[in-house]
């Protein structure tokens, strides 16, 4: 529980530092480079929680699940954000990749029996 939930933070910090600039694209005239250095100093924090939940998910899960994990994560919390900053619509086509990346989910965590067992 502990992973899942430092990469519900870590992906808070991704998110924000790799879409926040776009509500204001069209409204600040930032240069590019200054928002790539913004956005470095915001994914700074996003590994002081990623890296941490990794260390203690191996414990537990393979590297392939909690890549799975991280992913499913991420696409929750940008669905998220989409809809609340940037103000976009989630259609039934988004909802239906949702539901394909649980079964992914549920799929890596299907108990696999070794040869011979």
């Amino acid at each position: 529980m502990k992973t899942v939930l430092l990469l519900i933070i870590s992906n808070f910090f991704m998110t924000l530092a790799w879409y926040g600039h776009l509500k204001y694209l069209r409204s600040a005239k930032w240069p590019l480079l200054a928002v790539i250095l913004i956005s470095w100093g915001i994914a700074f924090f996003e590994y002081c929680f990623q890296v941490p939940a990794n260390r203690i998910g191996y414990v537990t899960f393979s590297a392939t699940q909690l890549k799975i994990i991280q992913e499913v994560i991420s696409l929750s919390v940008f669905a998220v954000f989409a809809a609340v900053v940037l103000d976009e619509r989630l259609r039934w086509n988004h909802a239906m990749s949702f539901v394909f990346l649980v079964a992914a989910v549920y799929f890596a965590f299907w108990p696999v029996k070794s040869p011979g067992a």
